[in-house]
């Protein structure tokens, strides 16, 4: 996300808008809203995209307010083509270019970006949260949960206190949420987990002050911090009051799709992750860290790589400029 924020504040967004799209773009993705539903429960499923628009929304308003941003600025639009790049948006204008490629072509590009690009960025992540989890099932105590983490604003505290200085994906937080609800952590507390981990972690500071100042970065972690403790004691409240159990229902979405195709997607998912799940590998060990061996070419190092370390991606985007 972070080259992409820093590419949208170059082209002419403000500090506020900016600051929401790095709070909303984990949390109201297809993917992380998906894997939700499937994971945890339908409340959950709602409620993650709703709290990530407040969030957002608080933290863009406040820093507007704050700081109002310079209308005069001159804004660049990026009008190249999504998808295959046969136009830069200079010589070839838009209302041309908008006839180049046909619904199918559209649809076939799309597809096979999900397949294979998309789902090789999340992939490591997503294996990673499913170990996490198997390991908090087993190694966490019961006792702590219930004690510290089973409800209430102290528990949204400690919440705030695991997710801000690690950063994990939105992807590979679900699963890691569901260990913690069947553990007895409190749907709300989950929610916090899932709100502030994938939209801070302690080495994106220095870049987001980079990019946006320290008084936006502050801005930044108090606004997605208040509302996600807000939005966590809302949650609670509701489970409450339709006296819903979340451990009972919790990845009971899966009852609804057919043995048959969870079977196949299962096998359709690992297939898939096989490729990507060796260029991680091969990358880890690799002992050239400007080769890592993980990406077949430049463009899937970016990929692969701009969660992981921003500063070395967008050292790159400046490479290829060049």
């Amino acid at each position: 996300m972070l080259p992409a924020a820093a590419t949208l504040k170059k082209q002419g967004a403000n500090n506020g808008a900016t600051a929401a799209f790095l709070i909303s773009t984990p949390e109201s993705g297809v993917d992380s809203i998906s894997i939700t539903w499937a994971l945890l429960d339908p409340i959950m499923t709602i409620a993650r995209p709703v709290a990530a628009f407040l969030s957002a929304m608080v933290a863009g308003m406040s820093e507007n307010l704050v700081n109002p941003p310079d209308r005069k600025q001159k804004v660049t639009i990026d009008l190249s083509c999504q998808v295959d790049q046969c136009c830069d948006g200079e010589e070839c204008p838009s209302d041309v270019h908008s006839h180049h490629h046909g619904i199918l072509i559209k649809i076939y590009k799309g597809m096979h970006h999900a397949a294979f690009s998309l789902w090789a960025e999340l992939v490591g992540w997503f294996f990673i949260g499913i170990i996490l989890a198997g390991f908090i099932t087993v190694i966490i105590p019961d006792d702590f949960i219930s004690q510290y983490l089973g409800g209430g604003f102290l528990s949204m505290i400690l919440m705030l206190a695991i997710g801000i200085p690690i950063y994990i994906c939105a992807t590979a937080s679900t699963p890691i949420a569901a260990a913690f609800i069947l553990k007895g952590v409190s749907p709300g507390a989950a929610l916090v987990f899932l709100l502030v981990g994938p939209a801070t972690n302690v080495t994106s500071m220095s870049v987001l002050i980079g990019l946006l100042g320290k008084r936006a970065t502050a801005l930044y972690l108090v606004s997605i911090s208040v509302v996600s403790v807000l939005c966590g004691l809302v949650v609670d409240a509701i489970y409450i009051a339709m006296a819903i159990s979340p451990v009972a229902i919790v990845g009971q979405a899966q009852e609804l799709i057919p043995f048959w195709l969870k079977f196949t997607g299962g096998i359709v998912l690992l297939a898939l992750s096989i490729q990507p799940l060796y260029r991680i590998i091969r990358g880890f060990f690799a002992k050239d860290g400007d080769n890592c061996g993980c990406c077949e070419d430049h463009d899937d190092h970016l990929q692969g790589h701009q969660h992981i370390i921003p500063t070395h991606t967008i050292s790159h985007m400046g490479h290829n400029k060049k």
